[in-house]
C-alpha cells in the first residue's frame, strides 16, 4: 500500500501513519469493512481490495492494482472475482457498486465490459489534492444481472 502511488484514489499515496491509523480505526476489517490481498494464480500479489459499507445492503469497493499490473486486464477479473464472492456469499445483498473519477476511462471500460451500468454522474464530486474537484461517476451491478448475465436496461424518467 505504501510503496505505490494510486493516482485515481483520494489517498494517491498512502503514508504508514495512514495506513496504520486505518487499522485501528477498523477501515480494513470490521462489520462494515473487509480487505483482501489480491494475490494472482500466475503473478503472485498484484494489488488490495475493500469491500465497504457491508451493512448497508449494497456494498461498494476500492480497487488499488500495483502500477506493474495495471493496464493488462486483471481488474477486469479482480471486479468479476469480486461481484461472485459479494452475490455468492451475501445473499441479502441485491447491488454492488463503485466509483471512479471521471477520467479513470480504464477503470471506466472495466465497469462497462464486466455488466456494470453507469447511474449516475457526481459533478465535481472527487476531491483531488493538488487542483479542481472532478467528477465521480457511479456504477453498479445488480444480483439479477450476475446470475443471467444481462444487463438491466437504466428507466431515466
Amino acid at each position: 500500500m505504501t510503496g505505490e502511488v494510486f493516482p485515481f484514489h483520494v489517498g494517491a499515496r498512502p503514508t504508514r501513519e495512514h495506513v496504520e491509523e486505518g487499522i485501528a480505526a477498523g477501515r480494513y476489517r470490521d462489520e462494515d469493512n473487509d480487505s483482501f490481498w489480491i494475490d494472482h494464480s500466475e503473478h503472485g500479489r498484484i494489488g488490495f481490495f475493500r469491500l465497504e459499507d457491508l451493512s448497508d445492503g449494497a456494498p461498494l469497493f476500492d480497487l488499488r492494482l500495483a502500477s506493474a499490473w495495471r493496464g493488462r486486464g486483471l481488474a477486469r477479473e479482480v471486479v468479476r472475482a469480486a461481484a461472485d464472492r459479494v452475490f455468492s456469499t451475501m445473499p441479502e445483498v441485491q447491488r454492488f457498486e463503485g466509483q471512479t473519477r471521471e477520467d479513470n476511462r480504464a477503470m471506466r471500460r472495466v465497469f462497462e465490459t464486466s455488466g456494470w451500468v453507469q447511474e449516475a454522474y457526481y459533478r465535481e464530486g472527487w476531491p483531488v489534492a493538488a487542483g479542481e474537484p472532478l467528477g465521480s461517476v457511479a456504477y453498479s451491478i445488480l444480483r439479477r444481472d450476475w446470475e443471467t448475465g444481462e444487463v438491466t436496461p437504466l428507466r431515466w424518467s
